[in-house]
């Protein structure tokens, strides 16, 4: 599926997952990228993937964790394209631990990621977004921004924040010809189920794919510019783990 208007996304989280899959699902509908993530060397090798579709593609090396930077660089990155129609915040980390045992440190660095680097990256996009009048900003919940789990306090935190950040942001930008989204996956087969901050022993098989998620934020971008998906919930057939 490809889209006759030029249109220009900035990806965080672009180098893996559901980042990864949602520039390869906007490269094949001719969407030009910026891919923002920390790892420059698998920022490099998605580039070539989506290089082989004809569109334009930049890549930046930039770490979300580093929040008080963040606006700064996601705004530099957004007058180097001198467009930017989409902003996919796809980037985040899992985070297992009961309450009692959370550290500071991990709570906030949870928090950090998932929520305030959002909020910052909006934030460097939306004066471009709205002296254009136009605009669709996606952000990547979670089913656990709407139902607890126990020992993923700080996860569901997070999340529960990102969903109120996306609603609110949604009601307050409508006026700006701004559409917001929130999609909110159930469990996805992504890199995050191997990393040493989640400790969770699910089925992978029966998740869904980056793909299956990249496809839907496709979707919702390629809606005509008068109407909106605010809100998707989108889950594996066998339901909530």
């Amino acid at each position: 599926m490809t889209s006759h208007v030029e249109r220009r996304a900035l990806i965080t989280g672009a180098s893996s997952g559901i980042g990864r899959a949602t520039a390869l699902a906007c490269a094949q509908a001719g969407i030009h990228l910026a891919l923002v993530s920390r790892n420059q060397s698998r920022l490099n090798a998605v580039a070539q993937e989506v290089a082989e579709y004809g569109v334009k593609v930049n890549v930046y090396s930039v770490d979300l964790l580093q929040v008080a930077q963040v606006r700064e660089r996601i705004g530099a990155i957004a007058a180097d394209m001198g467009v930017v129609d989409i902003l996919v915040n796809s980037a985040g980390i899992g985070y297992t631990s009961s309450l009692a045992n959370t550290t500071l440190e991990d709570w906030q660095h949870v928090l950090n990621l998932n929520l305030t680097s959002v909020f910052q990256c909006i934030q460097a996009v939306l004066p471009q977004m709205r002296q254009r009048h136009r605009g669709t900003i996606i952000n990547i919940a979670s089913i656990a921004g709407y139902q607890v789990f126990p020992d993923w306090g700080a996860y569901c935190v997070s999340k529960f924040g990102l969903v109120a950040l996306s609603k609110t942001l949604a009601v307050e930008e409508r006026v700006h010809g701004i559409r917001v989204v929130t999609l909110s996956p159930g469990a996805v087969n992504t890199p995050i189920w191997d990393t040493n901050t989640v400790q969770a022993n699910f089925d992978r098989s029966k998740m869904l794919t980056p793909e299956d998620v990249a496809q839907s934020i496709l979707h919702t971008i390629l809606m005509p510019e008068h109407a909106v998906v605010e809100e998707l919930k989108l889950m594996p057939n066998v339901g909530t783990f």
